[in-house]
């Protein structure tokens, strides 16, 4: 794994805890009705029936398609009553991943890994990737979705300063830095709808953008024998 971003990139403008800036729940959805169905009906093609699910960084919905049983969906957020209202977790559990970022599970635990609208949060984005493989199964999907919205001042440096189109570039980039990824596919959809109205909330506006990969089996080459 490789250092993608300088100490300055990782800066929030609010550089208190993450966990106090979370402390009071947010019953609000972060993104329009138009990216949420776009998102449900990419899960309902990429995911299956009886998938372990880990909904990284959730809240108190999912947009997992309601017509889809999973085996089972860990939910991981930064308010636990946000989590505890959502219908879809059968376990959650409170962590800040900016000052803790191993995940408490087995190697290979999840089918599965959903990160929705938060990815631009992470200081260390390097690392988390890195345990999102860690706990893929083999031929395991991350789906990592985003839009061009955010709490402007707990958004690392990197994606503030960023265009949209270097955003998607940048997720790509945090895949590519952890070895044994496939390559990573890129769905776009940028609004039509002018930055203007899309700040005022006229229209149904928001982007879509999804950066997908698949954890790949590491192939150890023989060793030579000794002698």
């Amino acid at each position: 794994m490789k250092a993608l971003l300088e100490s300055h990139q990782r800066t929030k403008l609010d550089p208190t805890s993450d966990t106090l800036f979370y402390e009071a729940p947010r019953f609000v959805t972060h993104v329009d009705d138009g990216f949420i169905q776009q998102l449900t009906e990419l899960y309902r093609q990429r995911l299956r029936p009886g998938m372990r699910i880990f909904d990284m960084m959730s809240s108190w919905v999912s947009h997992l398609p309601d017509d889809i049983e999973f085996a089972w969906v860990e939910g991981h957020g930064l308010n636990g009553e946000e989590l505890a209202k959502n219908p879809r977790l059968n376990h959650h559990f409170v962590q800040n991943l900016n000052e803790n970022d191993q995940l408490p599970f087995e190697d290979k635990s999840f089918d599965a890994v959903l990160n929705t609208v938060s990815v631009q949060y992470l200081q260390y984005p390097e690392a988390v990737f890195a345990e999102i493989y860690r706990i893929l199964k083999p031929g395991g999907l991350a789906i990592i979705s985003f839009s061009n919205r955010m709490f402007y001042q707990k958004a690392i440096a990197a994606w503030r300063d960023a265009s949209e189109a270097q955003r998607v570039h940048l997720v790509q980039q945090y895949f590519q830095a952890v070895p044994g990824f496939s390559t990573p596919e890129v769905i776009s959809c940028p609004s039509t709808v002018p930055m203007m109205m899309q700040m005022l909330g006229l229209g149904n506006s928001d982007p879509f953008y999804v950066v997908v990969a698949e954890r790949m089996e590491l192939l150890v080459q023989d060793q030579p024998d000794a002698g």
